[in-house]
């Protein structure tokens, strides 16, 4: 008989032990493991576990295999594996309804369950008795189900299961937005069936997406029927939510040691050693103890105090819930899991850490529990016993604990086995993950980003060659088909498609740049897809050249980022001619296509060639789910027919998959000319060529303006103010270049305006020129600044606080109602109108004529202007939308579309991508209910409604909504720090503070700022939100245009900017050389250049810290740490009153402070507080008492804090100093007579009663604003009697 090898005898102990305590739980007809003797539950995750275990071990016996009997162990437990496996595949095929039912609904009734009856592997208990949605297990089993297949064991046999895992991929890619009951089966840690948003489960459905694409189930027996295809996009939004939320596991746990799991084996995850380093060392120096880590802070899971509240609870003995004010009752006493030590011990053999590997498993040795026969199991958990829980409240980790829970669990014996498998060695790393994930973390090579630049037709490709660009044309691609984004969308639905099952395929209606960077096979040809952003479909941003060129840079940052596929990337941009501006290329496409030649853009490195040369090199994908024989070809041939954009095609894939052309279809998508030719912008006022009568004329006038009056911004309590819709047109872009897909529209053949109304209405937007004497304005512009061809005045204006816009702003719909509207238009009848209109020649009465019909008469009533067919005002609003877009008339083509109610695309996803990075959104201006709250996703037609009721009858403010939407969710994923802070985003606030800043930059009122606002071009508006979210300064350039028809000047619009360097440097030095007091600069005369220069910039202080706290305010930005001090503040007082809102100190009882639901708790309290300056005062008032909490000045408060009073008390003290000193509120709110009262409202304008000279205060300082909060503290709170009787107490901020 042959000897045994040292290891053949551990391995044999191995195979003993998991007789011992793993297979003694399974049954042995369906292959389930039941997690205890007490109920034949199988759960899915204590399963996968437990397989894991013996396909560890059946490994070890593989390789290591001495005799035939070894050999046989080693074939016994992988075809064990495959059973149980199989097991589970079967019990979630049983719910195949519901597999398909939840990529429609994500329902929590819709989901899969997560037990089975390990007897029969049906559904053990209800679809509402059980917290069943638990995206974590479902990832994890097609996490192992990819490794394991990886290694060689065919799992999957049919094609049918085949697509059922494809459905399950489906089921798992949206776990980013998915809020489930996590890891832990209870979601929200009261344990009242709430689910959240879980780290834990977006980490394992990334891992699981990953391990999975393109993995043949069949292994080396397969085809391309077999293979599993992901949407790469999918796994980037799941990446960036994970990285976003970590160390925070949900909204109710600020810290999980379930997300071990997922920084470390089996996941690998996360690929930021930085987050990942730290979402571990946060574990375990909060989670840590001597007996394992606790799950979460207040876990009260078989704590013996969570036996005595369940028994002492009179409504619910039977309760499996904790009321929220128990909760601090488990703070200390949480028990400690040794489970957590085995995830800690495995992440040290991954990481080659031997120290920190011999550490812990000393520590897990200790923690072994001995069965009556011997064997050393693991046990659940460790607890604190009754007798010494009093103790331990006293004194953290001091007393013994107990072993309690399951003898053994399951789910870590399994990973104790595989963790001592590992240690000595009977199996390695690479075999456990045969996969890589482990090296997740590796360095990347540099990123190579190819681009392939493509011109529309010939037209295109020879303006393209006047720049020295040389393309191919579309057509010149061949034989590669280009296609727009939406088309891959619908290749993708025929994925996972089976009639049989009922499995409908993909249901997302989405694809990202990272998917139309492939090229991909299909019947043997190439199609490449245009990014989405390019997609001239339905919204107008992708008529905005700017915002294109702006879009191409973020993508190929974000191509930098986070691609992972084999072969490089490939962009596809086609020029159109959309994007040819007088006969030249549109200045910043081109910029970006020069850059793509240099080989470098924003620092990405960039590789410009022929698409056809760049083939070898590109990320190739095989269509193989359209090639087996159940795909349906007519219904693709229907879809490539209609969108393709090759003008040629070869006869045998015409045949094939086309069949048809698609010019017609395209054109299709817009309307049909009814209005007559555009020849001007404007009516002139005199002069006219427009083939009007006098009569007609004078009527078209009367209308002129409805469209204006549609919105406008009111100061706080003035009446609005109606500017004409001829004023507000003279802030629209010049003559654009037409595009070929919309040649069917009446073109420009004349241009023509007024003069004089133009440069009156532009010396009220231009600061230093008219007024100062000053050539050429304060600080020119460089000639590199940007400006529109033709330009001829350019002025970077200083920022500065209009004196008419300090107040309060908010946004009121302002046109009369029905009554008026027919008063005004008495006498003239319809078919007058549209007799007008038949002959009106210029954009703005047309759109005058069209708004008013509409007013009157609604979108579906026919105008007989078409004898031949029926044309409504729909049509003509629709006509005249496609026209002021072809303008670049962004005022007009906002109010067509919110007229419209057109939707941009993906709405509803960009306001997912909020939410699901915590931050809530709310449209409208406040308070509530008309500033409605968003906090959880809604359906695109949902979401459009709300925004619309929220913005009342400011149609443009509606669109204008859902544009700041599009860019807010496009930043946060792109720039996240500039949320920093930020749990609400409040989206008419942010419209608001725009608004005041631009009235504020073109030193004009903030009706005229509103309008100016509509009229920005989309990456303009883009622009100065960036700008406003990141603090940054801009200046307003007045670019003038002059008619290609003659020199009559057009129109002026404002261009958004960054500030020049040298300018802002330059203005900053002199700042420090003004050495006169601020009432000597603001009173004496200006004599001299220099003294304007020292004016002008002495009186750009005035309103600095006011304006930063209205715009910190109106973004909700808090200061770092704000919301774990306010908890801090709350421990130590009864409660904290802020505005009508009290927050109680039973919240410290509640929730921890660090806690996401904490600080939203304390947002929402602050968001009552309407004006955003008065909001900002109370955050500095809570920073100050924070500071005394810290600094232990007083045991505690005894009595309630109310913020409103301190800083009213604050303010009091500030006017006092001021009338002492002669100040500057001496001219409104301050005064030397004591019997003195303050006028009601304020002179000064200030809001909340307090003077705005107080909110324009620095906070530090002798004299800052918490200075006077911490003398107001001292008194209101009875601060100064813990100093010892001390006469004077030092205040000033250190």
């Amino acid at each position: 008989m042959r000897s045994r090898r040292n290891s053949g005898v551990r391995l044999d102990y191995f195979h003993s032990l998991l007789e011992r305590t793993i297979f003694k739980n399974q049954n042995p007809v369906t292959g389930l493991y039941f997690s205890n003797t007490e109920s034949n539950d199988a759960w899915v995750r204590d399963n996968v576990y437990a397989i894991m275990a013996v396909w560890a071990l059946s490994m070890s016996y593989r390789k290591q295999a001495d005799l035939d009997e070894d050999r046989a162990k080693a074939y016994n437990l992988e075809q064990d594996v495959v059973r149980s496996m199989r097991a589970l595949l079967t019990s979630m095929i049983k719910q195949v309804a519901k597999v398909e039912k939840f990529k429609h609904t994500q329902s929590l009734e819709d989901s899969l369950h997560a037990k089975y009856s390990s007897v029969t592997g049906h559904t053990c208990v209800g679809d509402k008795e059980w917290g069943h949605l638990q995206v974590d297990a479902t990832s994890l089993y097609l996490l192992m189900l990819s490794q394991m297949t990886a290694s060689g064991l065919q799992i999957v046999f049919t094609l049918d299961e085949v697509d059922f895992i494809q459905n399950l991929v489906f089921y798992i890619e949206n776990a980013y937005r998915i809020p489930d009951y996590g890891i832990w089966e209870r979601g929200d840690k009261t344990n009242h069936g709430q689910p959240e948003l879980n780290a834990s489960s977006i980490g394992m459905a990334k891992a699981a997406m990953e391990a999975v694409n393109e993995l043949d189930l069949f292994c080396a027996r397969g085809g391309a029927a077999s293979v599993i295809h992901i949407k790469s996009d999918k796994v980037a939004q799941c990446q960036a939510i994970l990285h976003s939320m970590l160390p925070r596991e949900s909204s109710s746990k600020e810290i999980d040691a379930g997300l071990l799991s997922v920084i470390g084996f089996p996941a690998f995850a996360v690929d930021d050693e930085n987050i990942l380093n730290y979402t571990r060392d946060t574990i375990v120096s909060k989670l840590q103890g001597q007996y394992g880590c606790k799950r979460f802070l207040r876990d009260g899971y078989k704590t013996v105090k969570e036996h005595e509240q369940v028994t002492i609870h009179e409504k619910d003995p039977a309760r499996m819930y904790y009321e929220p004010a128990e909760l601090k009752i488990f703070e200390n006493i949480e028990c400690e899991w040794p489970l957590f030590y085995v995830y800690l011990m495995l992440d040290g053999i991954f990481t080659g850490n031997k120290e920190k590997t011999s550490e812990y498993f000393d520590a897990i040795d200790e923690l072994m529990v001995y069965l009556p026969d011997g064997s050393k199991v693991m046990p659940e958990l460790y607890y604190v016993p009754e007798e010494k829980v009093e103790l331990e409240y006293r004194s953290p980790s001091s007393q013994v604990r107990k072993a309690g829970g399951r003898i053994p669990h399951l789910w870590s014996q399994a990973l104790y086995i595989i963790a001592m498998l590992l240690k000595e060695n009977h199996v390695t790393t690479g075999e456990l993950d045969p996969l890589n994930r482990r090296q997740v973390t590796e360095a990347k090579p540099d990123l190579v980003i190819q681009v392939a630049v493509l011109a529309e037709d010939t037209v295109v490709q020879e303006v393209l060659k006047s720049h020295d660009i040389f393309v191919q044309t579309v057509a010149e691609a061949s034989p590669i088909f280009i296609y727009p984004a939406r088309v891959l969308i619908h290749i993708f639905k025929h994925l996972g498609e089976n009639k049989k099952m009922k499995l409908s395929g993909n249901v997302c209606g989405e694809t990202g740049v990272l998917s139309t960077s492939m090229l991909y096979t299909l019947h043997g040809k190439i199609l490449a897809f245009v990014p989405q952003f390019l997609d001239h479909h339905q919204f107008y941003l992708a008529l905005d050249n700017d915002l294109l060129a702006d879009l191409m840079k973020n993508d190929v940052a974000f191509l930098r980022n986070n691609w992972k596929e084999l072969g490089r990337p490939t962009v596809t941009i086609t020029v159109t001619h959309g994007m040819i501006e007088n006969e030249s290329i549109q200045k910043s496409i081109l910029s970006n296509i020069r850059k793509f030649q240099t080989g470098y853009i924003n620092g990405v490195q960039i590789h410009m060639d022929k698409i056809g040369n760049l083939i070898s090199t590109s990320c190739i994908k095989r269509l193989t789910f359209l090639e087996s024989e159940h795909a349906s070809d007519a219904s693709l041939a229907q879809a490539l027919a209609k969108h393709c954009i090759h003008s040629s095609y070869d006869p045998v894939w015409q045949a094939l998959v086309l069949g048809q052309s698609s010019s017609q279809n395209l054109k299709s998508n817009y309307p049909q000319p009814s209005l007559p030719a555009v020849v001007a912008l404007d009516t002139p006022e005199s002069g006219t060529s427009t083939p009007q009568s006098a009569s007609s004329h004078d009527s078209s006038r009367r209308l002129h303006g409805i469209i204006s009056r549609t919105r406008s911004i009111d100061i706080e309590s003035g009446l609005p103010t109606q500017t004409t819709f001829g004023e507000l047109k003279d802030s629209v872009h010049t003559k654009f270049s037409t595009p070929k897909h919309t040649n069917h529209l009446p073109t420009v053949t004349g241009l023509g305006s007024s003069f004089e109304r133009t440069l009156q209405k532009a010396r009220s937007f231009c600061v230093g020129q008219a007024d100062s004497g000053l050539p050429g304005g304060l600080f020119p512009l460089s000639p590199l600044s940007p400006s529109s061809t033709g330009s001829s005045d350019r002025h970077f204006v200083l920022p500065e606080e209009s004196t008419d816009s300090t107040g309060m702003i908010r946004k009121v719909a302002s046109w009369m109602d029905t009554t008026e509207l027919m008063d005004l238009y008495a006498g003239q009848e319809d078919e007058e109108l549209v007799s007008q209109l038949r002959a009106c020649t210029t954009l703005s009465e047309q759109a005058d004529i069209v708004h008013y019909l509409f007013e009157k008469n609604g979108l579906d009533w026919n105008t007989h202007i078409n004898k031949e067919s029926e044309v409504t005002v729909r049509n003509l609003m629709t006509e005249l939308y496609y026209k002021s877009a072809k303008h670049r008339t962004w005022s007009l083509v906002r109010h067509a579309a919110g007229i419209l109610q057109k939707r941009v695309e993906h709405l509803a996803q960009s306001v997912t991508d909020l939410l699901v990075r915590q931050k809530q959104v709310s449209v409208g201006l406040p308070p509530e209910p008309r500033e409605r709250i968003i906090l959880a996703p809604l359906p695109p037609n949902e979401l459009e409604e709300l925004i619309y009721e929220s913005c009342g009858e400011d149609r443009s403010g509606a669109v204008l909504t859902q544009e700041l939407i599009i860019y807010l969710s496009l930043f946060i994923r792109t720039e996240p720090h500039l949320f920093t802070q930020m749990f609400r985003l409040r989206v008419g606030l942010i419209m608001q503070v725009m608004t005041s800043e631009l009235a504020r930059a073109m030193n004009c009122d903030a009706d005229d700022a509103y309008e100016q606002l509509v009229t920005l071009s989309p990456c303009e508006l883009k622009e100065l939100l960036h700008h406003i979210l990141s603090g940054r300064e801009f200046g307003v350039t007045i670019t003038s245009t002059k008619s290609s028809h003659g020199s009559t000047l057009m129109n002026r619009r404002p261009t958004i900017i960054c500030a020049p360097k040298e300018e802002v440097s330059a203005g900053l030095t002199l700042k420090r050389q003004l050495t006169r007091s601020r009432r000597k600069s603001l009173t004496r005369q200006p004599t001299t250049i220099q003294d304007l220069v020292e004016q002008e910039v002495t009186e750009d202080r005035v309103g600095l810290w006011l304006r930063r706290r209205r715009v910190d305010g109106s973004l909700n930005r808090a200061p770092a740490d704000f919301y774990a001090k306010v908890w801090k503040i709350l421990e130590v007082c009864p409660g904290i009153q802020i505005a009508r809102r009290f927050l109680s100190q039973s919240m410290t009882r509640e929730m921890t402070s660090n806690e996401f639901k904490f600080a939203l708790e304390v947002e929402n309290a602050l968001n009552t507080v309407p004006e955003p300056e008065y909001r900002q005062l109370m955050v500095e008032t809570l920073m100050v008492i924070a500071c005394v909490v810290e600094n232990a000045w007083i045991p505690g408060f005894g009595q309630v804090i109310d913020v409103a009073q301190l800083v009213n008390a604050a303010n009091n003290l500030f006017l006092g100093d001021q009338a002492a000193y002669d100040g500057d509120a001496l001219q409104c709110c301050a005064s030397t007579d004591p019997g003195f009262q303050r006028p009601h409202p304020l002179s000064c304008q200030g809001t909340a009663g307090i003077c705005e000279h107080f909110y324009d205060s620095a906070p530090s300082g002798c004299y800052g604003t918490m200075v006077y909060m911490t003398k107001a503290s001292l008194q209101i709170l009875n601060v100064a009697q813990m100093f010892e009787g001390q006469d004077r107490v030092d205040c000033r901020p250190s």
